[in-house]
């Protein structure tokens, strides 16, 4: 059991714990009090929680985010009036990245209204943070450079306020828009998530995905379909999702190969690497049927076994053939997905296969185990640093400034992708409408899957290894 769905049990528990508490003060309410008054009450508890307490939080919004940041130069500055000043002009360049420690304290209304910092006298931006707040944060300040050295810009708390001593830290990096990218998705949609901004604009942009991403096809199933059915259907859209929309942004079909893989079984191959490992639901033992849509060939065409050995041999193939200067892989510490994981863990062990070695690794996180909001706040609003509560190593972020024309083109890539296409549940709906009315929350108009406001965003974040050579597993 992976530690989100631990979590989430132990969530659950609590969740059932406090429900049954609740039911007997209700019960003790109408004897004692009035018949009338536990239904009024019960009410009122039903759209508190809806409204304030049905986030997945996994930590104390008082608990300080803790990083070891590989900086290239730190500065102790003050806030004064508001306004950011450094001591003088300042050597940024456009790749940079500038994150910036400050510690935040709610004030009472941040308890009822998500608490932000409004970035101010640059590119307009309001990043947010848990309701209640209390203690470190890590904001993005990338793309604020030139309002920065005018001495502009300006932080100004929305239901909190910054204490005035804080830290800049500046991250020189080269421009891996100039490289040869292959970017490595796990399932259909990741690389649109993680990197759509940056596999639109490099030099040259590969895209290979692990599996067809078949189960949970509940949606095809309403449509008629029985259960093998629809997930052979889901699985066959999902494939021509991963080939057919990097077009879009200008990657060309036959620079995007679908591995075919099966959903949530890469774990399972893994523990055993010449055993093939059949799909959940599809009732398929061949990788072959989701490749067809494929251009370049590979040596496991040959076969179709869903084997880990048949994995790592088709990345050192890849990477072979495609000779990437920058490989993007999942976080197996910010996003805990078995599957995403497990990408990660293939990659490094095909690298260790080959003598074509990238110079640099990217990793991204589009799931996290602590937090399912993150990255907080609206569409179209910067990407503060994920909540970290240990430093596990010193880490390196690479911010990609995404400007809005290139965000409403994510977004419709996104939108093009068919797993995120159906409507949400009726209860989620009417959480977002009670969260709408109750919390001030907003949807983006750009479509109903929660993704779409957690992933159009004025950045892309990632975690850099200058040092492919010398990797661990991070």
């Amino acid at each position: 059991m992976s530690r989100k769905q631990q979590l989430l049990k132990r969530h659950r528990r609590n969740k059932r714990i406090a429900l049954l508490i609740g039911l007997v003060l209700l019960l003790l309410t109408g004897v004692l009090v009035a018949w009338w008054l536990p239904l009024l009450l019960a009410v009122a508890a039903w759209l508190a929680h809806e409204a304030w307490f049905a986030d997945h939080l996994f930590y104390s919004p008082k608990d300080d985010y803790d990083y070891q940041l590989n900086a290239d130069e730190q500065l102790s500055l003050q806030l004064v009036e508001g306004k950011l000043s450094p001591p003088g002009p300042l050597a940024l360049g456009d790749n940079d990245t500038l994150i910036l420690k400050v510690r935040i304290k709610s004030s009472w209304l941040g308890r009822l209204f998500d608490p932000g910092v409004r970035i101010l006298g640059g590119t307009a931006d309001c990043q947010d943070f848990e309701r209640g707040v209390q203690g470190v944060r890590y904001l993005n300040l990338t793309g604020q450079q030139v309002a920065l050295n005018e001495s502009r810009l300006a932080l100004e708390g929305r239901f909190c306020r910054l204490d005035p001593g804080v830290e800049l830290f500046i991250l020189r990096h080269p421009d891996y828009l100039a490289k040869r990218v292959l970017v490595v998705a796990p399932h259909a949609d990741d690389a649109e998530l993680a990197a759509f901004g940056l596999y639109s604009q490099a030099a040259q942009s590969w895209i290979v995905t692990l599996t067809a991403g078949e189960i949970e096809a509940e949606h095809y199933r309403q449509m008629g379909l029985d259960g093998v059915e629809a997930a052979r259907l889901k699985g066959s859209l999902r494939a021509w999702d991963s080939i057919s929309v990097p077009l879009w942004a200008g990657v060309p079909q036959e620079r995007c190969v679908q591995l075919g893989y099966f959903c949530l079984q890469l774990a399972a191959m893994q523990a055993a690497p010449e055993q093939p490992v059949g799909s959940r639901e599809a009732d398929m033992l061949d990788t072959r049927p989701f490749r067809r849509f494929n251009q370049l060939g590979l040596a496991s065409d040959a076969n179709g076994i869903p084997s880990w050995q048949n994995l790592v041999q088709d990345l050192v193939e890849l990477i072979e053939h495609i000779q990437p200067q920058v490989i993007v892989v999942p976080h197996p510490h910010f996003d805990p997905h078995p599957d995403h994981v497990c990408a990660q863990q293939a990659v490094l062990e095909a690298l260790g296969k080959t003598g074509s070695q990238p110079e640099s690794l990217l990793y991204y996180a589009n799931h996290l185990h602590d937090n399912d909001r993150w990255p907080m706040g609206q569409a179209g609003s910067g990407m503060a640093l994920p909540p970290q509560l240990a430093a596990q190593s010193p880490l390196r972020p690479w911010a990609l400034t995404v400007l809005p024309q290139r965000q409403w083109h994510k977004a419709m890539s996104l939108g093009m992708m068919h797993d995120l296409q159906p409507p949400p549940p009726f209860k989620r709906k009417i959480r977002r409408l009670i969260q709408r009315c109750l919390a001030g929350r907003h949807w983006p108009a750009f479509g109903e899957n929660e993704f779409f406001r957690k992933a159009v965003r004025q950045h892309e974040l990632f975690w850099v290894d200058e040092n492919p050579s010398k990797r661990e597993e991070v």
